[in-house]
């Protein structure tokens, strides 16, 4: 089972695939250069970027996260404005605190290295690094994969012994299989979902989780609203979430409410979460960074403009929308350097449509017919973002992936639940259109918006 807290992952801005993951992955490559009492050898440390993360690396701060890890610092806990610092220090001073224990020489712009002419062996998300001694031994070389939505492998840890997983009592690998535990014992998906969680750590824990995860998620948005100005990467990108925040707030209070008003104010709670993200901003991946939009202005639509709300509406949106991403986790991707903007935004939206059925009181056979109508509608959508940065189409892109999300929930609240396309068609389907999706639409900035975009 992929857990609540598996999905939605606490990190820094702007990507989950080239951000979190790198700063993961060099993390543990530093902890484990601690544990096993190898640290005190290391003279050097030499990192080399494959793939996408060489491609579009720069524009996603894949450097910057690394060095971050490298540090000592995860992803979770690291404070942004601490992680600026480090940055900074370690760029100006060439000395790397390994670990956060021991200082070394590291110049980033020799040892972090983006190689665009290897290919990856395994995945377009690949990252190799290697701590020297004096005489240039190696005394580790490892080999990571970003998998998508901050999830990291080490290349070669498949066959070493793992903890067997907590058995759950209600497993599921499939939307099918998911609706037939839900007919099994009557719950909804939900509670399901909470069932599982208990499996694997205490009920307060997961509550207490769940509750951290949508602070941070409506603190985001706050944050988002409140600041102006022009976000980091040369492309002069303008915030502009919180002046049409404002303007809707005054507009109100003057009493001009358009029809269409409430679409203004999810968009307006996408973009700020997305230009946080661009920022290097506390995010929630939901299911990735580039994508992390989409469920945190669906929640705060359903919390401020959905009446009956309640702060159970909220978990059950939440556990909900854990489950679906999970499904696609587990049946096609959540890496728009797999599959495309579709396993990112196009997930999202299928989550929070899914999630928001769930909260109003969608039956379990809506809830994945507001999925399946929600990824339907996102099928083949590329990713392509100008100058390898999450800023263009990436902000926007949250935006109406958020909209589409809330038709889709209520185009199944309209419905009972019966439809002719599965949701575990439509996963297989972005499966298969990725597989055949060309590399250049799949966040390599070598084609599609990244090179017909001219900057005057």
């Amino acid at each position: 089972m992929i857990s609540v807290f598996d999905l939605f992952k606490i990190g820094l801005g702007p990507s989950s695939s080239h951000t979190v993951g790198p700063m993961k992955a060099a993390a543990a490559f530093a902890g484990g250069l601690a544990r096993s009492g190898g640290l005190g050898r290391v003279e050097t440390v030499e990192v080399t970027l494959y793939g996408s993360l060489a491609f579009t690396g720069r524009g996603h701060a894949t450097d910057k996260a690394v060095i971050l890890g490298l540090g000592g610092l995860e992803p979770d806990a690291a404070d942004p404005d601490d992680a600026d610092r480090l940055a900074e220090a370690v760029r100006k001073t060439g000395r790397l605190p390994l670990a956060g224990r021991r200082a070394i020489a590291f110049d980033p712009a020799r040892e972090i290295v983006f190689d665009v002419v290897e290919p990856p062996p395994r995945h377009p998300n690949t990252l190799r690094l290697v701590a020297r001694d004096r005489q240039g031994g190696p005394i580790a070389d490892e080999i990571w994969l970003s998998v998508g939505g901050g999830f990291i492998v080490r290349d070669g840890a498949e066959g070493e012994a793992t903890p067997d997983a907590a058995p759950v009592p209600y497993p599921f690998r499939s939307g099918a299989e998911l609706l037939a535990r839900g007919r099994e014992t009557g719950l909804r998906i939900a509670d399901l979902m909470r069932a599982n969680e208990a499996a694997l750590r205490p009920a307060e824990a997961v509550e207490a989780g769940t509750a951290r995860l949508l602070a941070v998620m409506f603190e985001c948005v706050e944050r988002g609203l409140a600041r102006s100005g022009e976000l980091p990467g040369g492309l002069s990108v303008e915030r502009r979430a919180g002046a049409v925040h404002r303007d809707l707030v005054e507009a109100a209070r003057r009493n001009v409410r358009p029809a269409h008003a409430v679409m203004d104010y999810v968009a307006a709670y996408a973009m700020a979460v997305n230009e946080e993200n661009a920022a290097g901003g506390r995010v929630v991946t939901a299911p990735t960074n580039g994508a992390a939009g989409v469920v945190p202005s669906i929640l705060r639509y359903y919390r401020d403009h959905c009446e009956g709300a309640t702060g159970r509406g909220l978990s059950d949106f939440l556990m909900t929308a854990a489950a679906i991403g999970g499904l696609f986790k587990l049946n096609a991707s959540i890496s728009g350097a797999e599959v495309g903007c579709q396993g990112e935004v196009g997930v999202a939206s299928s989550m929070a449509a899914a999630g928001l059925c769930a909260a109003l009181g969608g039956a379990n056979a809506q809830v994945e017919n507001a999925a399946e109508i929600a990824m339907e509608h996102h099928l083949g959508m590329t990713c392509d973002p100008v100058a390898g940065l999450v800023q263009i189409p990436c902000i926007e892109r949250n935006a109406f992936g958020a909209v589409k999300a809330i038709a889709a929930a209520s185009l199944a609240l309209h419905g009972d639940g019966r439809h002719r396309v599965s949701l575990d068609s439509v996963i297989a389907t972005m499966r298969q259109t990725g597989a055949d999706m060309q590399s250049k639409y799949k966040e390599t900035s070598l084609g599609g918006l990244a090179v017909n975009f001219v900057a005057c």
